[in-house]
């Protein structure tokens, strides 16, 4: 079987060999082979170019010791690949020779430790495959190793919490089922990253497509790759429900062991597809973390990025997209949804952007409902009047403030739960728009023409905003006109008043006057309480509605492990206190009981490490539908989490501690409570 596959025009061969001798650089190869594979007796000579290591002898500086402290498993290992190449018994030895010396010196001049099965002799197994001097051998094993293996190849590694960020945003249903299946991409992608598929692909095949990924010279087209795979599968993952976890596994694993030499051109040009129409905000974010030189600038970029809910855009990414009028099936364009408070969207927005109040899904769901209806109507309107508004990526836009945008989480969390894909945030929210235009403003005078401002003055126009019309409701392009100034007027009354009757209802139902157990009457039961934010975030979740106990679930999952001194001067901390922690079983744990401004903290210690705890429990304050205690015992306190539905209240768990401090506790819980709402009612 051929290495590569060529069409009949082979004119561009002739054209590859003269450049070749008149030693052409990487641009001007990478116009001649447009991205297609090679021969054979070329590729040595193309790939040292395309990596960017001719003319280079770094091995020629080892020196010579074998001494580190794996060095049998190394040698070992070196020995197992030779023996599956098949060489004469003579060459065997010289070419484990070759491979510890470069093994052992990548590692030592890198100052890391080798370790089995991390994709090296996979990798090396391929270059062997192709002709060079074990110095251009080394070259290459050193270049690819650090600009196409992306660093965090572990378990919840860095890579694979992105390749979940993009398979979500382009195949929403497929990545719940995965992560329903509770699989996770470090289970099946880890050998596909780590060593470049050289470890799962047939040999012709991987040969064929590091000849096309090396002229791309883009280290994330290997995620986009593995993302073409999944997606080209997805009705057979969809179908293995009766599957094992592990068969589930296995099969995802062995995918890309299907392809041939003859589909490498059409799969990179595929994810070269899919990566056109994806966010590229991620690349600038992910490229310290993922493929950064510099240890200090990946632990930097490690934590701002391991949580993200999806993909975020920057505003700078935002701004660009949506500036040029003509739609271009080829590029992102966005439909931007403001989820910021009625009082900030009326002060100052984009003129394209569809106002959906995250408030509404706590307050008010049927209502959330109906402008989740409208605001898909406004999209597909404006996609078909090719408007300046209209975008097939919805990017959602909040206040770029902690305590507001955790109700923008949910309101995405609830658009993925629906499906839809192409969904992403914008980073920072509205203020990181408004500072790049103030940023980029020409003498002293910003370019607000993509804005609508009411402080005092329209910024896109010379009229008064005193009327209380904007150019957005008005101009025939602009999606608010789908959603009525009225409608709008309706609603954010609606939520105010529902916001102070909830508050009301709250500071009756949730009491704890240290006597009695006390029950809400039938009469405070009225409205809705939409507050479970752990249901909220989980997508496509099986048990939503079920009443579950949070300890027995809790059991079987892998605690966060916290200092606990550090964790009680958070600054967020507004009160903390020891307590026991019962459990169900009858078990007792000495934890602590931490309240910040929006959540329930319970860290349990661990007995074995002095000042250390693990995360047992984080509640939001809005979960905790009510706090009783018995009038012999009063320092015995119960925190039941749920919600208040169709008149009844819907306990999904509880937490019982004993509180030595109960009544100061109970009461700072319920203060924050009503701040929590007063700043939602604000």
């Amino acid at each position: 079987m051929a290495d590569c596959v060529f069409d009949g025009d082979t004119s561009w061969l002739s054209e590859l060999e003269t450049a070749l001798v008149e030693e052409c650089d990487f641009g001007s190869l990478r116009n001649i082979c447009k991205g297609r594979p090679v021969p054979e007796h070329l590729r040595a000579e193309v790939w040292q170019i395309c990596l960017g290591t001719v003319g280079k002898d770094i091995l020629s500086s080892f020196d010579g010791l074998y001494d580190m402290e794996v060095q049998g498993q190394l040698r070992e290992d070196c020995k197992k690949l030779v023996d599956k190449l098949g060489n004469e018994e003579e060459d065997k030895v010289s070419i484990v020779s070759d491979l510890e010396t470069i093994v052992t010196f990548y590692c030592k001049s890198r100052g890391i430790k080798y370790t089995p099965n991390n994709g090296w002799m996979d990798i090396l197994q391929v270059l062997l495959a192709v002709k060079m001097s074990t110095s251009e051998l080394y070259n290459c094993f050193y270049s690819i190793l650090n600009k196409f293996i992306p660093h965090g190849c572990k378990k919840n590694g860095k890579p694979f919490n992105l390749f979940r960020l993009l398979l979500q945003y382009h195949d929403p249903q497929l990545c719940s089922y995965l992560d329903t299946r509770r699989v996770t991409p470090d289970l099946y992608v880890m050998s596909w990253f780590n060593s470049l598929f050289g470890g799962v692909c047939d040999l012709h095949v991987c040969l064929a497509m590091w000849d096309v990924i090396f002229q791309h010279a883009d280290p994330f087209l290997i995620l986009f790759m593995a993302l073409v795979i999944l997606v080209n599968a997805r009705e057979t993952i969809l179908d293995t429900k009766k599957q094992s976890k592990e068969e589930l596994i296995e099969s995802l694993t062995s995918f890309p062991q299907a392809l041939e030499a003859e589909d490498i051109e059409d799969f990179c040009s595929l994810a070269q597809y899919y990566a056109s129409k994806t966010p590229q905000s991620f690349r600038r974010d992910y490229q310290l973390a993922m493929f950064g030189s510099s240890v200090v600038a990946q632990k930097e970029a490690d934590s701002e990025f391991m949580d993200s809910l999806c993909l975020m855009v920057s505003g700078e990414e935002l701004l660009q997209a949506n500036q040029n009028h003509i739609i271009n099936e080829d590029t992102v364009r966005y439909f931007v949804v403001d989820c910021r408070p009625a009082e900030q969207y009326n002060t100052e927005h984009l003129t394209t952007a569809f106002h959906l109040d995250s408030n509404l899904m706590l307050q008010n769901p049927e209502e959330f409902n109906v402008a989740v209806l409208a605001l898909f109507a406004a999209q597909a309107q404006a996609m078909t009047a090719k408007s300046a508004a209209a975008g097939e990526h919805l990017c959602f836009m909040g206040s770029g403030r902690e305590e507001e945008d955790q109700y923008v989480n949910m309101v995405v969390a609830n658009i993925l739960q629906k499906g839809k894909s192409y969904v992403s945030v914008a980073k920072g929210g509205y203020p990181a728009i408004h500072n790049i235009l103030k940023a980029t403003s020409q003498n002293g005078v910003a370019d607000m023409s993509q804005v609508v401002s009411h402080n005092g003055v329209d910024s896109t126009s010379n009229n008064s905003g005193g009327s209380g019309r904007n150019k957005g409701q008005g101009d025939e392009n602009s999606p608010i006109r789908y959603f009525s100034k009225d409608l709008l007027g309706k609603l954010s009354v609606a939520v105010k008043t529902k916001s102070v009757e909830m508050k009301e209802k709250l500071a009756n139902y949730i009491k704890n006057d240290g006597s009695t157990e006390r029950h809400v009457n039938s009469s405070e039961r009225t409205g809705k309480r939409y507050r479970n934010l752990a249901n909220v975030f989980t997508i496509g979740d099986d048990d939503e509605g079920e009443e579950v106990s949070a300890e027995d679930s809790e059991e079987d999952q892998e605690k966060e492990v916290v200092s606990l001194e550090t964790w009680i001067q958070k600054p967020d901390v507004i009160y903390s206190c020891r307590c026991m922690e019962f459990h169900r079983s009858g078990h007792k744990y000495p934890s602590y009981l931490l309240v910040t401004l929006s959540h329930l903290y319970v860290l349990r210690e661990i007995p074995s490490r002095k000042g250390m705890a693990h995360i047992q429990a984080r509640r939001a304050l809005g979960t905790i539908v009510k706090i009783t205690s018995k009038k012999k015992q009063p320092t015995l306190i119960t925190f039941k989490y749920g919600s208040h539905e169709d008149d009844k209240f819907h306990i999904t768990d509880a937490h019982s501690f004993n509180i030595p401090t109960a009544s100061d506790a109970t009461r700072v819980i319920k203060q924050q409570i009503m701040k929590v709402l007063d700043a939602l009612e604000s």
